[in-house]
């Protein structure tokens, strides 16, 4: 795992300010790979890397170039089946120099160019420079694991691991982008390829991208796919495809141990890290490391499920213990790494948890991310399911009601005469042909937010319709796949993909250079998941029903068949306790407020005295509190505050020069 940076087609620069260029976006990420930097410096053009050794750790320097020497790499990720690509290409007469999948990448592009990514199993995002057309290829992996983002103009073209890489240069200019804010305050994210900044942008998930003097060109070679899901097939057999799961499940975990370092496990106490824990015991019956959050309030803390796991698995367990001042000292640390506004504390604890497993000596981590996303585990794919059958009798008194199901925890839901908690959920309930219908209860209640925003910012975007925009993204035949399939491909493609492998994800662990697996993610589960029918996922209202049977005899009955009990983390306990760190009044106070020019300081401030004078702070305002500070952390971060150039911290560092 590696940061990488690069810049191209800057005319004016010479090799000394290029290499200056590219050194002080690395120093910024230096992070994501602490253990030595390299940079290849062609006509015009640099790229490099920052890189934390985790495959051949002598050998694999970069930048790196394939046997023709035509072609060089930068690269962050890792290719999982690295082994079945050496062979073919070994077959082909090419020796390699490496042990390492850097080469593999490389050299399978020198010999089938974009096509290369359909061999590929991972998690990745790299560069790669053809000295010969004077041309860069990008590729990002199919989820989007793996980050990569860029800024052009007419000049040159920058492109980074991390935004802040690219604020190092002086001729990007620093803005916030007032439709992202209206995108992530409906969406919790902003719809790829956009970020929350003018004119910076990342490569999608699933696509590649080739730059020249001419023209920069994006093409997308991947995309979930639930076409094949229909409700009219011949039946499966649920046995048959248990057995298929656990086969394609079992190597997803197996390929993903592969490492010249030691790997541990994310163990929540949940059913997914718990089966994948389970496959890692059956390949490697050693003594394993697992890690896991606890919290010191009750109501957020699964510590007991996690102890039950641990003890079942004989694994070497560490729970760190996360308090509400944690997350308020840690929260700008958080935002500094996230790049992004945040609606939720939860990533913070993740930051802090990547802190510990790499205190512990360990650099890779298994986790089991984007289960619940491939097999219909959220409450929102029942909600979906409920509103729609509550649709078909809109006047029913008793169909509601059934909604208490899953959220048993609103006793209001089971009254036949409370009115509020019905208007809540019979949001547009009629619109059942409207293609987000799954969400928009949720995103609803997300876009209160935007009544925040000051006078500036909403001028700006009263014009602007991001659910219009969001639906020019939609596959072709979107609109013909179930409704479970719809509701999953939109949690996996904005939600899963933007803000959970990201600001929960990758950001927040390789900000203490930890590199997380996901078997869940693996193209295999996810094409299973895809075709797999709708009730082997969602069976009446048991979710992920087939991750269940499959978990028999592999983890313990209690927490296979435990209610699932969403990760989250405490918010206006952290931010607004007796003690909470001074940065918190002071960004939040009128000055900062009207010199930033985002939040609207009147209306905030009645946020903030209705959230200190009541004892219940509802669901949106503890939403908007922290999308407040976020934000104004970030333009604080970014905006208004130079980013250090530090180029004199690298280790290592390797220069080729193409001449």
């Amino acid at each position: 795992m590696c940061g990488i940076a690069g810049v191209y087609n800057c005319q004016t620069a010479n090799s000394k300010q290029l290499e200056l260029k590219v050194k002080g976006m690395l120093s910024v990420i230096q992070h994501r790979g602490p253990d030595e930097s390299g940079l290849y410096i062609g006509n015009n053009s640099a790229i490099g890397a920052v890189r934390l050794s985790i495959k051949d750790i002598k050998n694999g320097h970069q930048p790196l170039s394939d046997q023709s020497g035509n072609y060089w790499i930068v690269y962050n990720g890792e290719i999982f089946n690295d082994d079945e690509l050496r062979s073919i290409i070994l077959n082909k007469g090419i020796q390699l120099k490496t042990r390492c999948d850097t080469e593999i990448v490389v050299q399978m592009y020198a010999l089938f160019g974009a096509d290369c990514l359909k061999y590929f199993n991972g998690q990745f995002a790299f560069c790669i420079y053809n000295k010969v057309s004077k041309e860069l290829f990008f590729a990002r992996d199919r989820m989007g694991i793996r980050p990569l983002f860029y800024s052009s103009s007419k000049d040159s073209f920058a492109f980074c691991s991390e935004i802040k890489g690219l604020f190092t240069l002086d001729h990007i200019k620093r803005e916030i982008c007032a439709e992202s804010l209206a995108q992530i305050f409906t969406f919790w994210t902003t719809i790829s390829p956009h970020t929350p900044f003018e004119n910076i942008y990342e490569l999608p998930p699933g696509h590649y991208m080739v730059v020249n003097s001419n023209k920069i060109q994006i093409k997308k070679y991947y995309s979930l796919d639930f076409t094949t899901n229909s409700q009219h097939r011949l039946p499966d057999n649920l046995t048959d495809k248990i057995e298929e799961l656990d086969h394609i499940l079992k190597d997803a975990v197996n390929i993903r141990l592969k490492a010249d370092v030691q790997v541990g496990a994310y163990l929540s106490g949940g059913l997914d890290s718990s089966i994948t824990t389970s496959y890692i015991n059956d390949y490697n019956p050693g003594i394993l490391n697992t890690f896991s959050i606890g919290f010191r309030d009750s109501q957020y803390d699964e510590s007991e499920y996690q102890l039950l796991a641990s003890k079942h698995f004989k694994s070497n367990h560490s729970i760190f213990l996360c308090s509400s001042s944690d997350i308020a000292e840690q929260f700008p640390k958080t935002i500094w790494h996230t790049e992004f506004p945040i609606l939720r504390t939860s990533p913070t604890p993740m930051l802090l948890l990547s802190k510990r497993v790499r205190e512990s000596n360990i650099k890779v981590i298994i986790t089991g991310e984007g289960a619940d996303e491939m097999f219909g585990g959220y409450n929102i794919f029942k909600e979906n399911k409920l509103r729609r059958f509550w649709a078909n009798q809109p006047d029913s008194l008793v169909r509601p009601q059934l909604l208490s199901r899953i959220y048993p925890y609103l006793p209001n839901l089971k009254s036949k005469n409370n009115l509020a908690a019905k208007m809540f959920f019979g949001y547009k309930l009629a619109d059942t042909s409207n293609p987000f219908y799954s969400h928009l209860i949720r995103w609803h209640n997300t876009s209160r937010i935007k009544a925040l925003l000051s006078d500036h910012i909403l001028e700006k975007i009263k014009k602007y319709d991001p659910f219009e925009e969001l639906q020019t993204t939609l596959p072709y035949n979107f609109m013909r796949w179930s409704d479970l399939s719809k509701s999953q491909y939109l949690e996996s493609s904005i939600f899963m993909s933007n803000y959970l492998l990201s600001s929960q994800g990758d950001r927040v662990a390789m900000g203490n250079s930890v590199e997380g697996r996901y078997p869940f993610l693996d193209y295999r589960v996810m094409e299973f998941a895809g075709n797999l029918r709708d009730n082997f996922k969602l069976n009446c209202l048991n979710e992920k029903f087939i991750l269940k049977k499959l978990g028999i005899g592999k983890i313990p009955d209690h927490i296979r068949n435990r209610p699932k009990q969403p990760y989250r983390a405490p918010i206006t306990e952290s931010f607004f306790h007796k003690n909470a760190p001074e940065y918190i009044s002071e960004i939040l106070s009128d000055k900062q407020l009207d010199q930033f020019g985002i939040f609207n300081s009147t209306k905030v401030n009645k946020l903030i005295f209705k959230i200190k004078s009541q004892d219940y702070v509802s669901e949106i305002d503890q939403m908007s509190i922290t999308g407040i500070l976020s934000t104004q952390l970030l333009y604080k971060f970014f905006i208004s505050v130079s980013i250090l150039k530090k180029i004199d911290t690298l280790k290592n560092i390797n220069i080729v020069n193409e001449s």
